[in-house]
C-alpha cells in the first residue's frame, strides 16, 4: 500500500489517497483516536470513485463522527481502472433489456454479477490485510453498501468482518442467494420500497435466505434516491453495537 494524497476535511477527519498495486482507494480517519479505531469498508456501485466521492466521503464523516475509520477501493473495470469487455457487454444487455421492457434474464444478470464478484472480492481481501496493518486501525471489521452480491461474498469468506450493513437494490444472481445461507454475521439491510430499479420480491426473498440469527430489514417508502435521514441514522447505531 502506498499513499499518495493527504489532507483534513474541515471537521477534521484525515483523508488518505493511496493505491494497492493497481487498485486506488481512499482511507479516512477519525480526527483523534486514544486507541485504534475499527474500520468499516465502504462498497459502492461500479460507477468509479470519482463520481461516488461525495455519497462517499459524507459515509465515511459520519463514520468518523461514530469513532470509526472507513475506506473504500476503485471496483475492477471502474473509475480509471483498465475497462473489461466482458462487463461493459454484460451492461450493455442489461440496458437494452430493462429499455425495451422486457425482464433481465438469469444469463444476463449472472454475467453482469458474478465475474465482478469474483475479482472484487479478493481485492477487498487485499485492501483488508494491508489497511489493518497500520497502526491506527483494529478491529472489528464492518461492511456497508455497495453492490449486494459482493457483500454477501464477503460475509462468506472473509472471516474479519463482524457485521455488514447492505443496500437491496442490485441485480442477484441466483448462485448468490445459496450463498447468502451460509451467512450468519450480524445484517442490516436497507430496502427502499418504491426503487425504480429493484426487484422488491427478490429483495425480500434474499432477506429470508440469509443465515443469520441477526438480521434487520429497514424498509421505507420512496425510490432510489429518496433514503431518508433517519435510516442512516439506524445503521450507523447498527455499526455501533457489533463494532465496539
Amino acid at each position: 500500500m502506498r499513499f499518495t494524497s493527504e489532507r483534513r476535511l474541515d471537521d477534521g477527519v484525515l483523508e488518505r489517497e493511496f493505491t494497492l498495486g493497481e487498485i486506488p482507494g481512499i482511507l479516512w480517519t477519525p480526527p483523534s483516536a486514544s486507541a485504534p479505531a475499527p474500520l468499516i469498508l465502504l462498497g459502492h456501485p461500479p460507477l468509479g470513485l470519482r463520481k461516488m466521492y461525495p455519497r462517499l466521503a459524507d459515509r465515511a464523516r459520519r463514520a468518523a463522527a461514530d469513532g470509526f475509520a472507513a475506506a473504500t477501493i476503485e471496483l475492477p473495470g471502474s473509475g480509471d481502472r483498465p475497462r473489461w469487455a466482458a462487463a461493459e457487454q454484460a451492461r450493455a444487455d442489461m440496458r437494452r433489456a430493462v429499455e425495451a421492457g422486457e425482464p433481465v434474464s438469469d444469463e444476463i444478470i449472472d454475467a453482469l454479477v458474478l465475474p465482478l464478484v469474483d475479482r472484487a472480492v479478493p481485492e477487498w481481501q487485499a485492501a483488508l490485510d494491508a489497511l489493518l496493518t497500520l497502526p491506527e486501525l483494529g478491529g472489528p471489521v464492518g461492511y456497508s453498501g455497495g453492490v449486494i452480491s459482493v457483500g454477501v461474498r464477503l460475509a462468506v469468506v472473509e472471516p474479519r468482518i463482524a457485521a455488514a450493513g447492505l443496500f437491496a437494490g442490485s441485480f442477484v444472481p441466483r448462485a448468490i442467494f445459496e450463498e447468502a445461507r451460509q451467512v450468519t454475521i450480524p445484517l442490516h439491510v436497507l430496502l427502499q420500497w418504491d426503487d425504480e430499479g429493484n426487484d422488491r420480491q427478490a429483495s425480500l426473498d434474499l432477506f429470508d435466505a440469509f443465515g443469520s440469527e441477526e438480521k434487520t430489514l429497514h424498509a421505507n417508502m420512496g425510490g432510489h434516491t429518496g433514503v431518508p435521514q433517519f435510516a442512516g441514522d439506524a445503521a450507523a447505531r447498527f455499526f455501533t453495537r457489533h463494532l465496539r
